[in-house]
Protein backbone atom coordinates (compact mmCIF):
# COMPACT_ATOMS: atom_id res chain seq x y z
CA UNK A 1 0.00 0.00 0.00
CA UNK A 2 1.33 3.51 -0.43
CA UNK A 3 1.33 5.69 2.45
CA UNK A 4 1.26 8.99 1.48
CA UNK A 5 -1.14 8.45 -1.58
CA UNK A 6 -3.50 6.82 1.47
CA UNK A 7 -2.59 10.33 4.10
CA UNK A 8 -3.18 12.36 1.01
CA UNK A 9 -6.62 11.24 0.45
CA UNK A 10 -7.37 10.64 4.30
CA UNK A 11 -6.51 13.86 4.86
CA UNK A 12 -8.46 15.58 1.01
CA UNK A 13 -11.61 13.44 2.20
CA UNK A 14 -11.54 14.49 5.95
CA UNK A 15 -10.72 17.78 5.42
CA UNK A 16 -13.67 18.58 2.78
CA UNK A 17 -16.13 16.61 5.12
CA UNK A 18 -15.72 19.01 7.85
CA UNK A 19 -18.93 21.09 9.05
CA UNK A 20 -20.76 19.84 5.21
CA UNK A 21 -24.21 19.34 5.57
CA UNK A 22 -23.69 16.06 5.66
CA UNK A 23 -22.54 16.19 9.20
CA UNK A 24 -24.73 18.73 10.11
CA UNK A 25 -27.12 16.16 9.03
CA UNK A 26 -25.53 13.37 11.07
CA UNK A 27 -25.53 15.65 14.13
CA UNK A 28 -29.09 16.58 14.24
CA UNK A 29 -30.07 12.49 13.89
CA UNK A 30 -27.36 11.92 16.74
CA UNK A 31 -29.08 14.11 18.78
CA UNK A 32 -32.76 13.25 18.48
CA UNK A 33 -31.64 8.98 18.76
CA UNK A 34 -30.30 7.76 22.05
CA UNK A 35 -28.33 5.74 19.61
CA UNK A 36 -25.31 7.34 18.57
CA UNK A 37 -23.66 3.93 17.85
CA UNK A 38 -26.06 2.81 15.26
CA UNK A 39 -25.81 6.50 13.73
CA UNK A 40 -22.15 6.31 13.41
CA UNK A 41 -22.06 2.60 11.91
CA UNK A 42 -24.69 4.01 9.67
CA UNK A 43 -23.15 7.15 8.22
CA UNK A 44 -19.83 5.71 7.95
CA UNK A 45 -21.18 3.06 5.61
CA UNK A 46 -22.43 5.23 3.92
CA UNK A 47 -19.80 7.23 3.44
CA UNK A 48 -17.19 4.40 2.32
CA UNK A 49 -19.98 3.03 0.29
CA UNK A 50 -20.56 6.44 -1.36
CA UNK A 51 -16.57 5.82 -1.59
CA UNK A 52 -16.28 2.48 -3.01
CA UNK A 53 -18.41 3.60 -5.89
CA UNK A 54 -16.29 7.00 -6.87
CA UNK A 55 -12.94 4.87 -6.64
CA UNK A 56 -14.68 2.69 -8.63
CA UNK A 57 -15.75 4.68 -11.39
CA UNK A 58 -12.75 6.95 -11.41
CA UNK A 59 -10.89 3.29 -12.14
CA UNK A 60 -13.08 2.37 -14.34
CA UNK A 61 -13.44 5.76 -16.17
CA UNK A 62 -9.35 5.60 -16.06
CA UNK A 63 -9.03 2.39 -18.11
CA UNK A 64 -11.13 3.96 -20.80
CA UNK A 65 -10.82 8.05 -20.77
CA UNK A 66 -6.99 9.69 -20.05
CA UNK A 67 -6.55 10.81 -16.52
CA UNK A 68 -5.70 14.27 -17.69
CA UNK A 69 -9.08 14.65 -19.56
CA UNK A 70 -10.94 13.24 -16.03
CA UNK A 71 -9.31 15.79 -13.81
CA UNK A 72 -10.49 18.27 -16.44
CA UNK A 73 -13.88 17.14 -16.48
CA UNK A 74 -14.12 17.63 -12.32
CA UNK A 75 -12.55 20.96 -12.49
CA UNK A 76 -14.62 21.72 -14.85
CA UNK A 77 -17.59 20.37 -12.48
CA UNK A 78 -16.41 22.83 -9.52
CA UNK A 79 -15.98 25.39 -11.60
CA UNK A 80 -19.20 25.61 -12.57
CA UNK A 81 -21.32 24.57 -9.34
CA UNK A 82 -18.71 27.45 -7.55
CA UNK A 83 -19.99 29.94 -10.24
CA UNK A 84 -23.18 28.88 -9.65
CA UNK A 85 -23.17 29.91 -5.75
CA UNK A 86 -21.43 32.71 -6.04
CA UNK A 87 -24.20 34.21 -8.43
CA UNK A 88 -26.98 32.83 -6.17
CA UNK A 89 -25.18 34.21 -3.31
CA UNK A 90 -25.29 37.67 -5.40
CA UNK A 91 -28.53 37.55 -6.64
CA UNK A 92 -29.89 37.01 -2.68
CA UNK A 93 -27.52 40.13 -1.97
CA UNK A 94 -28.88 42.07 -4.46
CA UNK A 95 -32.69 41.30 -3.09
CA UNK A 96 -31.77 42.07 0.23
CA UNK A 97 -31.21 45.96 0.05
CA UNK A 98 -34.55 46.66 -1.87
CA UNK A 99 -36.24 44.71 0.83
CA UNK A 100 -34.83 46.48 3.55
CA UNK A 101 -36.22 50.11 3.03
CA UNK A 102 -39.74 48.44 2.90
CA UNK A 103 -38.70 46.61 6.19
CA UNK A 104 -37.72 50.51 7.54
CA UNK A 105 -41.00 52.23 6.29
CA UNK A 106 -42.77 49.77 8.22
CA UNK A 107 -41.43 50.43 11.27
CA UNK A 108 -41.05 54.23 11.31
CA UNK A 109 -44.84 54.57 10.12
CA UNK A 110 -46.94 55.42 12.89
Amino acid sequence: MQLPLLASTFATVFLAELGDKTQLAIVTISGTSSRSGAVFAGSASALVLASLLGAGAGGSLSAVIPANALQLAASIGFLVIGIRLVVKAGQGEAAAPEAQPAADEATTTP
